[in-house]
């Protein structure tokens, strides 16, 4: 067969990004701002707003920020200097079959993210604009109508991959960020007091330790995927600094929709704001736009973690994740959302050892001699020690202390590692 004959694998699922496939910077950032725009985010601004007046509410931001930064900032570094994905990465540090448990977590993870995903447009949707009841026990067939016409959209867009995502991004990104903000202007003049008063009012009871712990674990389990998406960047410096930029724009945008939102409205997200505004169809694609940007992203790696296990095509693991998250989205949204937050807490582990096994390695991960085992048993041993210690130990901020007992673990492994070679 000749090679102009053979089909391109435009995502590179088994292989490094090659130079002629990296993207100019605009459009990493775009795509990395567009994976932040999170709205489950918001629903973390409006406890940060109950808990914290507004330097408390900076503060949190900015100490929760620098550390989550300094997490994606690493991965997407790494991401873009080697050109691997997550999995491609997990294989070199954790094993060729070890690579299975993270390929694993991040897809059960974002798979069950993507169906929530699609509830939280469905649900308001519903009730908002066809003025049906919702409740936990009854979703009419409209509702599932549209549960099913957004997953059919968004799976589409994770199937034709990177390229799609960029498209994606460059409609979703500057449109929630222009009027997700100015539905937010509006809604502090329409108030009756200015927005450092009215983040005064209330019972305060959350320090800013502790907001900064909230601030991490919203997104730090999605952001361990950063190297699915910054593999495309020209260098590891760029990707880097757009990564970090994304990371701190996105997010507190998100932060403060919730935030604004709940102290001036009482409710969730900017889509109530808007409402309250009566900006319905406004809240409507903001709402839809702002959930697209991520759904798409999340079950891309999805795709990608599940073709790491099976072997199959990324695409038809896509296809597959993307009919099991829409078929059980309602379900999850209702009954789920504890545990996903719970691990939420497994996925740090899983990226600091990628950073470690990287850069303890790194020549040899760039010319390609590493050795690659098939399973790397203290690897294994610090994502289940640092599950555990984040999701039981109750001091401190729960993804920093799985990050760090997952760390010693495996430099330890390491350690003895080498002395047994010696």
């Amino acid at each position: 067969m000749s090679n102009n004959n053979r089909k391109v694998d435009f995502d590179f699922s088994n292989s490094s990004v090659p130079a002629s496939s990296r993207r100019g910077t605009l459009t990493m950032f775009m795509i990395m701002l567009g994976f932040t725009f999170f709205s489950a985010s918001m629903w973390v601004g409006q406890n940060l707003a109950a808990g914290l007046d507004f330097k408390g509410f900076i503060g949190a931001l900015i100490l929760g920020g620098v550390i989550l930064g300094a997490y994606t900032g690493s991965l997407g570094y790494i991401g873009a200097e080697s050109g691997l994905s997550l999995d491609l990465l997990a294989q070199r540090s954790f094993g060729r079959k070890g690579s299975w448990l993270p390929s694993a977590m991040i897809s059960f993870t974002q798979m069950g993210w993507f169906g929530v995903g699609l509830a939280m447009f469905a649900i308001p949707v519903a009730k908002e604009l066809l003025g049906l009841e919702v409740t936990p026990d009854f979703m009419p067939w409209q509702g599932y109508l549209l549960v099913a016409i957004a997953g059919v959209l968004m799976t589409a867009s994770a199937y034709f991959g990177i390229k799609s995502l960029t498209i994606v991004s460059y409609v979703a990104v500057p449109l929630v960020a222009i009027l997700g903000t100015v539905a937010m202007i509006l809604a502090v003049k329409h108030g009756d007091a200015g927005l450092i008063e009215q983040f005064a009012k209330g019972t305060k009871d959350l320090g800013v330790i502790a907001g900064a712990g909230l601030v991490i674990g919203s997104f730090v389990s999605g952001g361990t995927a950063t190297p699915n998406f910054t593999r495309f960047a020209r260098n590891g410096k760029i990707a880097a600094i757009v990564t970090v930029c994304a990371f701190f724009l996105g997010n507190s945008l998100m932060f403060f929709f919730g935030a604004v939102s709940s102290i001036y409205v009482g409710g969730n997200d900017i889509f109530e704001v808007m409402l309250n505004l009566n900006l319905f169809y406004v809240a409507v694609a903001v709402l839809g736009l702002n959930i697209w940007t991520t759904n798409d992203n999340a079950l891309y790696s999805t795709g990608l973690g599940l073709a790491n296990i099976t072997g199959g095509s990324k695409k038809l693991m896509v296809l597959i994740s993307g009919l099991i998250g829409t078929v059980a989205a309602v379900w999850l949204y209702w009954n789920f959302c504890g545990w996903l937050n719970m691990l939420n807490c497994t996925l740090p582990p899983v990226g600091i050892i990628l950073i470690l096994g990287y850069f303890m390695h790194r020549k040899a991960y760039l010319d390609g001699s590493f050795e690659i085992k098939t399973v790397d048993w203290f690897a294994v041993a610090g994502v289940v020690c640092g599950a555990v210690v984040a999701n039981l130990v109750h001091w401190g901020i729960p993804s920093i202390n799985g990050m760090t007992t997952a760390a010693i673990v495996y430099v330890a492994g390491q350690l003895i590692q080498r002395g047994c070679r010696k």
